[in-house]
């Protein structure tokens, strides 16, 4: 189960930004984004202007617990992948690491192989990024500078 608040450090989101904005190239996708499962956006990259980010990463939190549900009644684990095929648009979800999702939004200039021949390769990156954050936060102080300093410290400083 995913923890109801993701602590997201800035080296972390810097990466996992990179990855998205390189997504959109490698895949030639029009929007890519990711979304925790609780529908909160945590990166976009691609044509996201004309578009309600917002709605549309608390729908698919929707859409994938959903079909978690479907799942659970198939006495599957998860659906970890979606595909949804429109008239002009299509839409690729990965579910990451059982944590976040992945989507990709493409139209005609693109196909469904190669962006999941290259969704899968941001999914193997994207999942060592969430695992090295989990561990960060397991252990926050282990590159603090405070991380030395001990309670006798802290009670001597305001005994004097």
């Amino acid at each position: 189960m995913v923890n109801p608040q993701m602590v997201m450090y800035e080296e972390e989101f810097n990466q996992i930004q990179n990855v998205v904005d390189r997504l959109v190239k490698d895949a030639n996708a029009k929007v890519v984004f990711i979304v925790d499962k609780n529908g909160q956006l945590i990166a976009a990259s691609g044509d996201v202007d004309n578009l309600d980010t917002t709605s549309l990463a608390s729908l698919t939190a929707g859409n994938i617990a959903a079909t978690g549900g479907m799942a659970k009644l198939l006495k599957e684990n998860e659906f970890a992948t979606q595909f949804h095929e429109g008239e002009k648009a299509n839409i690729h979800i990965q579910l990451v690491g059982n944590r976040v999702i992945l989507v990709v939004i493409f139209d005609s200039k693109s196909s469904l192989g190669l962006v999941r021949l290259r969704v899968r390769r941001a999914s193997e990156e994207l999942n060592n990024i969430f695992e090295a954050l989990l561990k960060k936060v397991a252990d926050p102080g282990a590159d603090s500078p405070f991380a030395e300093i001990t309670d006798e410290d802290i009670d001597n400083l305001f005994n004097d």
